[in-house]
């Protein structure tokens, strides 16, 4: 009789450590395998902690501006908002949305005030969409990117003062 004549389980703890150093690897908040009938979902929680980076642009980022902006608010967008220290830039490539869903509303609007935490607005990567928070306390002063557009790893998405 053999000494392990228990049965094999399909899940190899060499293939969790693997997945899990593929996350770590590429920020990702989750990664699923499928191998026959087994199905491996693993998932790690993303605290969003403040991403400082210094990122080189060939070209700044615009957005449309809404209809309602005040007049104060446009010599701010010709200073170069995408070079301001206080835009939030992205901490991943993926698809940049600003609503939950499609008929809902945006999570912020040029003006709101957010609290540290606060969803601004989600990034789709692999069919994962993470939260993107306001790193501290303050007001939107300009949103960089539209709804539904690419980005990439540190492009900036947002200001906030």
């Amino acid at each position: 009789m053999s000494s392990d004549s228990r049965p094999r389980s399909p899940i190899s703890a060499k293939l969790v450590r693997e997945l899990a150093d593929i996350l770590r690897e590429t920020d990702l908040s989750e990664i699923e395998v499928e191998r026959g009938d087994l199905r491996l979902k693993i998932a790690r929680q993303i605290t969003a902690a403040p991403v400082v980076h210094t990122v080189a642009a060939s070209a700044p980022a615009v957005a449309a501006a809404p209809a309602a902006v005040p007049a104060s608010a446009a010599p701010a967008a010709a200073s170069g908002p995408a070079d301001d220290a206080n835009a939030v830039k992205s901490p991943m490539v993926g698809t940049a949305y600003l609503k939950p869903n499609p008929d809902a509303v945006n999570f912020v609007k040029i003006g709101d005030q957010v609290k540290t935490g606060d969803t601004v607005l989600l990034i789709e990567a692999m069919k994962t969409f993470n939260p993107i928070t306001a790193e501290k306390s303050g007001t939107i002063t300009d949103i960089l990117v539209e709804d539904g557009q690419p980005v990439e790893y540190g492009e900036p998405l947002f200001v906030l003062s």
